[in-house]
């Protein structure tokens, strides 16, 4: 019988450590600047003591904040993805001076539409979070952008 309860214990602990951590939340919105211009917001909800890195860090660094976006040739890209200003701080994982958000952020694409507008135009986010002691892996999250 102790043997059965020592499985089930390890089992429980396993499956509790396999779950996965996620402090970075991320919403779509759209906002449209002229008939044939759109702008795509995805807003960051970082949780209190973790950081998501800027799209632009120095080489070694950590895994920069990476958009894509999916255009089937229906839009051009009118520009780069912009981002809020951040925080450039001494990062203690990476020793070196790396930009960084904090609590919320906002990243902004401006599109141009070809012909039609698409009813939706869907985009990936790569990124990296950190607290002051710890990295967690690379994730990889789908955006969906609804244009009205």
């Amino acid at each position: 019988m102790k043997k059965v309860i020592a499985i089930l214990m390890i089992l429980f602990a396993l499956s509790v450590n396999a779950q996965v951590y996620n402090p970075v939340k991320w919403t779509t919105s759209v906002v449209k600047i002229s008939e044939s211009e759109y702008e795509l917001i995805a807003k960051a909800a970082i949780e209190k003591g973790w950081h998501l890195y800027s799209q632009t860090v120095p080489e070694e660094g950590p895994l920069p904040t990476k958009f894509s976006f999916d255009g089937k040739g229906e839009y051009l890209k009118k520009g780069n993805t912009k981002e809020e200003e951040g925080h450039v701080v001494n990062d203690p994982i990476y020793g070196m001076k790396i930009k960084y958000f904090e609590n919320k952020t906002i990243f902004k694409q401006r599109i141009k539409i070809k012909d039609k507008a698409p009813k939706q135009i869907n985009a990936n986010v790569e990124f990296m979070a950190c607290d002051d002691t710890k990295c967690l892996p690379p994730k990889q999250v789908e955006l969906l952008f609804k244009i009205k």
